[in-house]
């Protein structure tokens, strides 16, 4: 995206704030007027005075003294007013941008989150939202006074003297072309500076994600090593594109500065030829100075506006990213789900021409139990992802109740679901209201009801505050099995008629494995279950188990009849119960 393209989208969010932002352009040019009057006045009072010191009219030195600092106490006003608004036009924008990319994240396909980290997408939600809220907020104001300031001096000026203001012909055109050649120079510094910020907010992420593991492993030495380079090349772009953007600032003010000495020699000399008066030469030096201040704040800053159009391109780069596929016109919606769930012909891979899948078929009928079982990279979990449409095959089809999933919309297909997966999550709230999540309107009576049959409500009541214990940051303040248990009750709790549960016992002992698979058959009956289990004891009871080796179905049966096979399934299952 080039710099022309983030600039106008970032305007497009100011134009939906028309009004305020009207009133502080309007306000900001009544500011600018009297700024640029001061110094009209203060030549005014300088001729007053004159030469000739002993019949100096006091009344009207002093007249022009208070008119002066009633227009710059008027400008410090309306300044002060229109910092105000736009204080609260760029919390606006702010609110408005982050709502946009936190909904467009929503819809963003799981492929998405798979190759990006997450570090990284909470970097451009927070800081760089944060760092173009903060140009909105302050440098914007620089740019619109600035821009006000520079041609209400030059038209003063040139009011006063157009052939001082020749000097100006030469030193602006220099400091143009500086800054563009420097702007050139720095954009791409600015860009690597804000995308080195992400990768250490993604490193930092998942090291803290996996501090037990580093403790386990004693490995705190090696990560800090690995820290040490991150933060080091996080530093150093850091530095590298403020070196090279803060050489503009004292650049454009070394340039302005012997503008100014040129004016100062050469209004001397016009005034020793009486072509201006001590107060003209004075006016202009003070118009000359407000002529090149904004200039020299402008270039100042550049490296701040840089950083925020950096920031932007990574935000808009965000909210560009395809959302997930549309469905199809007329999608059927799913309701009253049996559960037959069919497979044909099923071919898929994440990466083109890397297939995982090859030719899947399998069927089942509606309330049966479906284990997926399989050494790692099978391709067990793949399958669910293809049932709940997070990915689409790539050939082949998938049908529930006689459905192709490609017809349906993918909000009533996945509501036909309830997951429990291996990696449990919970959200920061009470216990009641972590279970509660699966069924809209869920009575306290109907979550004690599960939690029973998940074996967890003895441990519940144990707690101070029972079903209104507060859990915190992912639950941290429970054990992992009984975060996966109450996962568990909240896949209970929930009314679709198909279960997938991915390793949901993987965190539980052997006890409560057997308590929970009781519970679950009681439960589940009636619904269609997809159980991905390593510990294949788990899954003796299942109706179909489909045994998955190197994304083919090799095997396929319950569980007396695989081990009648002495095939694949049962080298597995035997391999588990060797003493």
């Amino acid at each position: 995206m080039t710099k022309k393209k983030t600039v106008l989208r970032i305007g497009k969010y100011l134009l939906a704030h028309k009004l305020p932002v009207a009133i502080a352009l309007v306000l900001t040019l009544f500011s600018n007027y009297f700024a640029l009057v001061g110094p009209q006045l203060s030549g005014l009072a300088i001729d007053a005075i004159g030469t000739n010191v002993g019949h100096v009219n006091f009344n009207i030195v002093i007249k022009y003294c208070i008119w002066m600092l009633c227009v710059y106490v008027a400008s410090a006003i309306l300044a002060y007013i229109v910092q105000r608004i736009l204080i609260n036009v760029s919390s606006g924008i702010t609110f408005k941008m982050r709502e946009e990319v936190f909904n467009h994240l929503l819809s963003l396909p799981i492929s998405y989150f798979d190759r990006n980290q997450v570090g990284d997408i909470i970097s451009r939600i927070s800081y760089d939202i944060d760092t173009i809220n903060s140009s909105l907020s302050s440098d914007i104001i620089t740019v619109f006074t600035g821009i006000i300031t520079v041609v209400g001096s030059a038209i003063m000026m040139i009011a006063i003297s157009p052939t001082l203001c020749l000097i100006f012909v030469v030193t602006v055109p220099l400091i143009i072309i500086f800054t563009r050649y420097r702007t050139k120079k720095v954009k791409p510094l600015f860009s690597k500076r804000s995308r080195k910020l992400g990768e250490l907010n993604g490193f930092v992420e998942e090291m803290l994600s996996g501090y037990k593991t580093i403790k386990a492993y004693g490995q705190e030495e090696t990560i800090v090593s690995k820290f040490d380079t991150e933060n080091l090349e996080a530093v150093d772009a850091y530095y590298e594109a403020d070196y090279q953007g803060s050489v503009v600032g004292p650049s454009v003010t070394f340039i302005n500065n012997l503008s100014l000495s040129f004016v100062s020699m050469f209004g001397a000399l016009l005034y020793l030829f009486g072509s201006m008066t001590i107060g003209n030469i004075s006016s202009f030096v003070l118009y000359s100075r407000k002529f090149s201040g904004p200039i020299s704040e402008t270039a100042n800053i550049l490296s701040d506006l840089q950083s925020a159009i950096s920031a932007a391109e990574r935000v808009f780069r965000l909210l560009d990213e395809p959302s997930e596929l549309s469905d199809i016109i007329n999608a059927h919606e799913l309701v009253n789900v049996k559960g037959e769930v069919e497979c044909k012909h099923v071919s898929f891979g994440y990466v083109e021409g890397k297939e995982i899948l090859h030719d899947l078929n399998f069927y089942t009928e509606e309330g049966k139990m479906i284990a997926i079982v399989g050494p790692t990279g099978a391709g067990k979990t793949t399958i669910i992802n293809l049932l709940m449409r997070f990915y689409d095959i790539n050939a082949g089809e998938i049908k529930v109740d006689g459905y192709r999933s490609v017809d349906c919309t993918r909000e009533s297909l996945r509501k036909q679901y309830a997951m429990v997966l291996q990696d449990t999550w919970l959200f920061s709230g009470t216990i009641f209201e972590n279970v509660a999540y699966a069924k809209e309107n869920a009575t306290r009576e109907e979550v004690i009801e599960v939690c029973k049959a998940a074996h967890v409500h003895d441990f519940i009541e144990t707690l101070k505050d029972g079903y209104d214990t507060v859990l915190t940051d992912d639950g941290v303040n429970i054990s992992k099995g009984q975060k996966q248990l109450l996962t568990i009750a909240r896949a209970m709790l929930s009314e679709s008629k198909m279960l997938i549960l991915d390793e949901a016992t993987s965190n539980v002992d052997s006890r409560t494995e057997m308590q929970i698979q009781e519970a679950m058959l009681k439960l589940c009956k009636g619904k269609t279950s997809f159980v991905i289990a390593h510990r294949l004891s788990t899954i003796k009871n299942a109706d179909i188990i489909l045994v998955l080796k190197q994304g083919n179905i090799i095997e396929s049966g319950n569980h007396d009849e695989l081990m009648m096979q002495h095939g694949f399934y049962a080298k597995l299952f035997n391999a588990q119960f060797e003493s």
